[in-house]
């Protein structure tokens, strides 16, 4: 819509308020601390910057209780509203129309001819008991659901994260475009390392997200526990993500919200990119600011159009986070965090080794067209960098190497990186609780179910 400029605090839609920090997930697994964003559900909650106080930085830091986040309110776009709400924890959008005048790059395949893989018969709603809330934010929550099946074989799957949201909020919030986007992405593609979507509902209240049950719970937590990872567990995490990166790449389809809250990490150990809130297909570039303040690329703050390099760039501040333990641009203020991105200094620990300041440096490029990633030789730039020398791509995306870390769990419901959340009301989801009965005729037209025909 030309001339519309709103700043959603993007929180995920899963996290507790005591917690809360911007920026938003979209995996319904592991939902997190608090990011701004719209829809996912996932874990979300910015590291905390070096700058905050011991008190935070203690409630940070309690692995036991990963803090979620959702979306939360439309605000004006003004200074002293970017000023308030553009925290690390928040995700902030902005949207805009401009016309783009570099030659659209097409992709190296369509989306629109994968096959959609959500099952659109044989199962509803009432199907599942609801075991758990995994998160919970404004208007949304995350689940743990069972499937009821007759025969319980271990190997089935039976558990899974239903992400609930309501459909006046999605509305209200204009995010209806973004809900739908989701949902188009993640029916289509399909990768090891991005959470998988099972099936969509809706009923007179909500949409439903059926999505697969990540119990390991987010990276940002185990990075809090660590403080820091060594080269080789970040080696391990950064290789995981720039595969999912170069598959959705693939597509013409840009993430825009990598960070340590949208990563989760499964039974085994190896992480899934959730919340898929901002993805979006882009042939060329797009004016959309969206993001979290420490991980936006100049190009997004400068407003000059952005596309896939943003994600390198993206790759570039979640490298340094995992080594040094926060982000190479921090401040109180989130004009000071995009000021400092834009100034491009950044501080290196003595004991950063010269071949990860190298590709750090070549990720936080701040002319995109010699961004590590966005050159000819496009993601296999990166793979081919000397940091990833003995890498076997090929075997990790088979998921045959061993992950550093192992989540412990007990059970296949385990829910133990998650808060422990009471269940809502079941008037709050009438259609999961048991299933509702058919409109009749004269009240079938619901314009805001209209707006949400796919689910």
């Amino acid at each position: 819509m030309p001339g519309l400029a709103v700043l959603i605090p993007r929180m995920s839609p899963f996290t507790p308020e005591a917690s809360r920090r911007p920026s938003m997930a979209n995996s319904i697994t592991s939902v997190r601390g608090e990011s701004q964003a719209i829809v996912p559900d996932a874990p979300m909650t910015p590291p905390l910057s070096p700058s905050h106080s011991e008190h935070n930085v203690d409630a940070i830091v309690v692995d036991a209780e990963p803090r979620y986040s959702g979306p939360e309110h439309i605000v004006p776009h003004s200074e002293a509203t970017v000023a308030a709400i553009t925290s690390r924890s928040e995700t902030v959008e902005m949207e805009g129309d401009m016309n783009a005048t570099t030659v659209p790059q097409p992709p190296l395949r369509l989306l629109e001819d994968e096959q959609v893989h959500l099952q659109r018969s044989g199962l509803k709603l009432s199907d599942f008991d609801v075991r758990g809330t995994l998160g919970t934010g404004t208007f949304g929550r995350v689940l743990l659901v069972r499937h009821r099946t007759s025969t319980s074989h271990p190997s089935t799957q039976n558990h899974f994260a239903m992400k609930v949201l309501r459909k006046t909020e999605i509305v209200r919030l204009r995010q209806v475009e973004h809900v739908n986007a989701e949902r188009y992405i993640l029916s289509r593609v399909s990768h090891p390392f991005v959470v998988d979507l099972f099936a969509t509902f809706q009923d007179s209240l909500n949409i439903y997200m059926l999505m697969s049950y990540v119990p390991g719970g987010e990276l940002f937590t185990h990075l809090r526990r660590a403080r820091r990872f060594t080269p080789d567990v970040t080696r391990f995490y950064l290789a995981t993500i720039i595969l999912a990166l170069k598959y959705l790449h693939s597509f013409n389809i840009i993430y825009r919200d990598l960070k340590p809250e949208n990563l989760l990490l499964d039974a085994r150990g190896y992480l899934r990119l959730t919340d898929f809130g901002f993805a979006k297909i882009v042939d060329d570039r797009t004016w959309t600011l969206c993001g979290t303040p420490e991980y936006l690329a100049p190009e997004i703050i400068q407003s000059d159009g952005h596309g896939k390099a943003a994600d390198w760039w993206a790759c570039g501040v979640l490298c340094y986070e995992m080594l040094v333990g926060y982000p190479p641009f921090f401040d109180e203020s989130p004009y000071d965090i995009y000021e400092k991105i834009l100034n491009g200094h950044i501080h290196w620990p003595r004991t950063m080794d010269h071949l990860s300041r190298d590709l750090i440096r070549a990720f936080l490029n701040p002319d995109r067209t010699k961004r590590l990633g966005n050159m000819n030789g496009g993601p296999q730039d990166i793979l081919d960098h000397p940091w990833f020398r003995g890498v076997d791509w090929d075997a990790l995306e088979r998921r045959e190497i061993n992950a550093p870390i192992i989540p412990h769990t007990s059970s296949v419901d385990d829910t133990r990186h998650f808060l422990h959340l009471p269940l809502p009301p079941a008037d709050e989801m009438p259609g999961l609780i048991k299933e509702e009965q058919p409109l009749a005729l004269h009240q079938r037209f619901d314009p805001i179910a209209y707006q949400f025909l796919e689910f």
